[in-house]
């Protein structure tokens, strides 16, 4: 992508956070999934240039542990809500006065919390995520951290062979990513939902309701809405739909 800009933000214990920029215009900040990164979620599959195109600038941190971003191992550096601490760090840098927040699955989570902790995005969409999935880390955490400890004997039909193949395709630090598992990310209290009143987009893939109902956190919130696009968790980032559908509310 010809217009593509990366740069690096200092986070709060000094972890520099690799933030990729496309396009001019109203920030939207672009959080990936985990094992992810910007380039996979946001810029491969055209979202990141449909939103330029719309006339924002598409900012997109690559989450810690994750892509370009430091992965310390220090478990230190993995406190309770260490992504949103990293999040309002890149809100910080961008110094403006309006922005919109979008997040697919574990950004999805990551800019929630965000915005129960105090950021005030104009705009906001949670992608990949229904309302179980804000009150179950652990549960879910627990099975990618197992998939981590058996990296090595995870054979086809295993259920965790997906997850083994998406990290290995990422080269994810899997020291990082376990403290990051581990100890770095919680769930909100149900009666914090309230914080996100700001107008919102839920949107999911049709076969998609791996992190819950997206029509139950619909009603959870105080001003969203839900869009349907095709697509498994895995395969709606890969979808045009999904660009499309957070480029029109954004421009609503």
């Amino acid at each position: 992508m010809s217009d593509l800009r990366s740069e690096r933000v200092r986070s709060f214990d000094g972890t520099e956070l690799a933030v990729h920029r496309v396009g001019e215009g109203r920030p939207v900040v672009l959080l990936h999934g985990l094992f992810s990164s910007a380039a996979m979620n946001w810029i491969r599959f055209g979202h990141a240039a449909r939103l330029a195109e719309a006339g924002f600038a598409a900012v997109m941190p690559d989450l810690r542990a994750h892509g370009d971003s430091g992965a310390p191992h220090d478990p230190a550096a993995y406190p309770p809500g260490v992504l949103v601490r990293d999040l309002e760090a890149v809100v910080a840098a961008l110094a403006v006065a309006e922005f919109d927040l979008a997040g697919f699955s574990l950004g999805a989570r990551t800019a929630a919390g965000g915005v129960i902790a105090g950021l005030q995005p104009r705009r906001l969409v949670l992608a990949g995520v229904g309302l179980e999935s804000l009150s179950n880390w652990d549960e879910r955490a627990a099975f990618f951290i197992e998939a981590i400890d058996r990296f090595d004997q995870v054979k086809p039909g295993d259920p965790a062979y997906f997850a083994v193949q998406f990290m290995k395709t990422m080269k994810i630090d899997r020291v990082a990513a376990r403290l990051l598992l581990t100890r770095g990310v919680d769930d909100p209290p149900p009666e914090a939902l309230a914080a996100l009143t700001m107008p919102t987009l839920v949107v999911s893939g049709d076969k998609d309701r791996d992190n819950g109902s997206p029509e139950k956190l619909v009603d959870a919130l105080p001003d969203a809405r839900f869009e349907e696009v095709p697509g498994t968790h895995m395969s709606s980032v890969t979808e045009p739909a999904l660009g499309e559908a957070i480029a029109r509310f954004l421009a609503g």
